[in-house]
């Protein structure tokens, strides 16, 4: 269900129960392309039936599916099309048109072929916890992200959101993890990573399937590489990526975790997988924001990383 998780932090003021979610919701139902329109986007039943509730409950955290369909119109495709009335003026007025009549003829031929073109449709799962104002949208795209953020902020009077902001930064804590060798408790680092320069040769070093606790992944942080994503396990129960902007991506729920699931229709098992899903992740995104050195206000000074820590490259300028 939950493959990608960008975090944010719900308004401490936004209150409403989940029947008045669902019926604010009602309004936003997805609908498909018009004709002339490029994308639509709209809440679909989590479960997949039809006339199915846009909002399901399940021990007392929240789950909802956006659906977005875009229209396919290949730049390529419309360049032609512009090109074909393009020539056909010059052909009927001996005028070639100018760089501003060209762009007026892109416009015109993407109308033209909004109606023929084929279209291709995604949905995002968006869980809220809110008893701990908590909203995880199933994407590792800001853009996307943002899209979900936008609909739920218009359909949910006084709902305001912001990304959750640490202490300690991703990036130092990945550093101080890689070079100490010491995890926090309950996390293990596994084998992928990806090293970043801020130089203008904007270097990449990336392992995978690879032992991360050897002295070239140290050299390189300490030359002022810094890291980006790391691969981390935690409880041994969820493994998961960690990207310098506080997102998990791959997540990946281990041996054990649903070891328990009961064998029953498709009703229960979806509220099984909910349920047992966000029970794991109730309990690491505490964990993973503790290790950052707990929440903070965006602006806020930022806390010393943690005795013995040092980021500050041994041959380069400082952070």
């Amino acid at each position: 269900m939950f493959k990608n998780l960008s975090l944010f932090r719900i308004g401490a003021a936004w209150s409403a129960s989940s029947s008045q979610v669902e019926d604010l919701l009602q309004k936003d139902v997805f609908q498909p392309c018009g004709a002339a329109q490029l994308q639509s986007a709209g809440w679909v039943p989590p479960r997949g039936l039809a006339h199915g509730p846009l909002l399901e409950a399940v021990d007392g955290q929240w789950v909802l599916r956006l659906k977005v369909q875009r229209k396919l119109l290949p730049s390529a495709v419309v360049r032609e099309r512009a090109d074909d009335i393009a020539q056909h003026i010059e052909h009927s007025t001996g005028r070639k048109p100018g760089r501003k009549q060209m762009k007026e003829l892109r416009e015109q031929a993407a109308l033209e072929l909004l109606p023929q073109a084929f279209t291709r449709a995604s949905t995002r799962w968006v869980w809220i916890d809110p008893a701990r104002h908590l909203l995880a949208i199933d994407t590792s795209s800001a853009a996307r992200a943002e899209e979900v953020v936008t609909l739920l902020v218009k359909a949910l009077p006084g709902f305001e959101v912001r990304q959750i902001h640490t202490a300690v930064s991703p990036q130092a804590l990945m550093s101080d993890w890689l070079l100490s060798g010491e995890p926090a408790a309950g996390f293990t680092v596994d084998r992928e990573c990806e090293l970043k320069s801020d130089d203008e040769m904007k270097s990449v070093v990336r392992y995978a399937r690879h032992r991360l606790d050897i002295d070239e992944v140290r050299a390189h942080i300490q030359s002022g590489k810094r890291p980006t994503r790391l691969a981390l396990t935690w409880a041994e129960r969820v493994s998961f990526v960690l990207t310098e902007g506080l997102q998990l991506k791959r997540l990946d729920f281990l041996d054990g975790v649903y070891e328990d699931r009961p064998s029953v229709g498709a009703d229960e098992a979806f509220d099984a997988d909910v349920a047992i899903a966000t029970a794991e992740l109730r309990r690491l995104i505490p964990d993973l924001i503790e290790a950052l050195g707990g929440e903070q206000e965006p602006g806020a000074t930022a806390a010393a990383p943690r005795p013995g820590f040092d980021p500050t490259p041994t041959d380069a300028a400082p952070w």
